[in-house]
């Protein structure tokens, strides 16, 4: 495991040093002609092919956050190949790759058969990695001192717009009017609370729904009697200013969702693992993408607790490598 100085808060700052200086050091490679080239190949007396190019990634926002680690990492190591990370959501990212636009798709959900079928019609292939896992997390407002814990049944009713008050849903609570802020429809993070908690049924008209997550921190943050969900990495990012909110899972338990309830599953139904799609041709016909793939299955797990996620068991990880090594 490769001892990484990385800090989340630094990501995409990292991330544009990194390509300018990637940028400055192919400028370098152009003044100083080719005979510089060929100086720096011979004194690194490496055989190995230089990486360079680029790779297309897109996707979700809440697996963002672990593929701009990875990013940053692998540009330490290969400063010639730009692999910035697009957050257009999961929907998004599958309708990019399913066109063949992207050679990585993120996702916080699995792919639907509706884009299954469209990576078909369009003679894309591809493979499915899992990254690492996530707990989706309920937060209201630091100075929410009423709601404790929250049933999934609680979350249903809140979310479908049943109740409009906190008084409505327990009358020792404030008379005051539930603002909700959701992830926006392409996320799969909303694909994820539709399906375990809304059971396919419309939202509350009246939420604020937006793909960044970052907007959805602020709105909760700014508002005491709102109401939010977004993945366990923005909310440890941002738990200073947040309140979350334990669940109720199967066993009648309160749960957070911290790194140890996540792992073992205890907090549930609200965990879930995350995704990479890779395009099967872009592997075979672009080694910075198979390099890169297999730089973010030897690290992922460690950069993913490093912002905010939990790693898969190790053993996972190793099946993948045999599986991408498959597939070269």
């Amino acid at each position: 495991m490769k001892n990484f100085k990385f800090l989340a808060s630094s990501i995409m700052i990292s991330s544009v040093l990194a390509f300018a200086a990637a940028c400055g050091n192919s400028d370098d490679a152009n003044t100083n002609g080719s005979n510089s080239g060929q100086q720096s190949s011979s004194e690194s007396g490496s055989s190995e092919q230089k990486l360079e190019g680029e790779i297309a990634i897109d996707g979700s926002s809440t697996v963002g956050p672990i593929m701009e680690a990875v990013s940053e990492e692998f540009a330490a190591e290969h400063p010639d190949v730009k692999a910035p990370i697009g957050i257009s959501g999961t929907g998004g990212g599958f309708e990019k790759f399913t066109a063949g636009e992207t050679d990585i798709s993120n996702a916080s959900r699995p792919i639907k058969d509706e884009e299954k079928k469209v990576a078909e019609e369009n003679g894309i292939e591809y493979t499915e990695f899992k990254i690492a896992f996530d707990g989706l997390s309920v937060v209201v407002n630091k100075e929410n001192d009423w709601v404790d814990k929250l049933t999934i049944e609680d979350l249903a009713k809140i979310w479908k717009g049943e109740p409009k008050k906190w008084s409505d849903i327990n009358p020792e609570w404030p008379d005051e009017k539930i603002k909700y802020f959701s992830p926006g429809t392409d996320s799969g993070t909303y694909d994820y609370f539709d399906e375990v908690v809304l059971g396919g049924e419309p939202i509350v008209k009246d939420a604020t729904l937006s793909e960044d997550d970052n907007v959805l921190v602020k709105g909760v943050a700014n508002d005491k009697n709102a109401i939010g969900y977004f993945g366990y990495a923005y909310y440890l990012e941002n738990k200073d200013q947040l309140k979350v909110v334990p669940i109720v899972n199967s066993k009648g338990e309160a749960v957070e969702p911290t790194n140890e309830t996540i792992e073992k599953g205890t907090y549930e139904p609200l965990s879930r693992p995350l995704f990479f799609y890779v395009n099967n041709k872009s592997l075979k016909e672009k080694p910075q993408v198979y390099e890169y793939v297999k730089f973010a299955l030897e690290n992922a797990g460690q950069l993913a607790e490093e912002v905010g996620y939990v790693k898969l068991p190790q053993e996972q990880y190793d099946e993948q490598l045999k599986t991408l090594e498959g597939l070269k």
